[in-house]
């Protein structure tokens, strides 16, 4: 099974306990196949830098962390457009394509009503630990 995990999902994970942390831990451990795309990474990257200014070591540590547990990196063609409300969050979309993940796993709530994608389900991270529960 592969997941995409949007920025917001690997943001959490790395800087606060709880459903986010526990679903990257699960991605480390082989749980899934974590897919990411260089847009996904660039905007983690970005995010850390800008909005909780983080120093240049702890951003690569931080993206360290999320290299450990990606199984796969993807390079999206660019060709999703239009499909959410918000078109920033369309280089996601067009990573899931890319990947044939079947999980978007995002707190963005633009990408959360769209609630099913081609071949994919997008879910919030608490939807996504439940698809472990037995």
């Amino acid at each position: 099974m592969k997941a995409v995990f949007d920025t917001n999902v690997l943001f959490a994970a790395l800087i606060t306990p709880g459903a986010c942390a526990k679903l990257l831990l699960r991605a480390r451990r082989g749980d899934f196949q974590l897919v990411i795309c260089p847009g996904i990474r660039a905007e983690l990257s970005r995010v850390l830098r800008t909005k909780f200014k983080s120093a240049p070591g702890e951003v690569r540590q931080a993206l360290a962390l999320v290299d450990e547990a990606v199984a796969e990196t993807c390079k999206p063609p660019g060709t999703v457009r239009g499909v959410s409300r918000d078109p920033d969050d369309d280089h996601v979309l067009d990573c899931l394509a890319a990947s044939g993940a079947e999980y978007l796993v995002t707190g963005d709530a633009d990408l959360q009503i769209l609630k099913k994608f081609p071949g994919a389900k997008i879910l919030s991270p608490r939807e996504f630990e439940m698809v472990f529960v037995d």
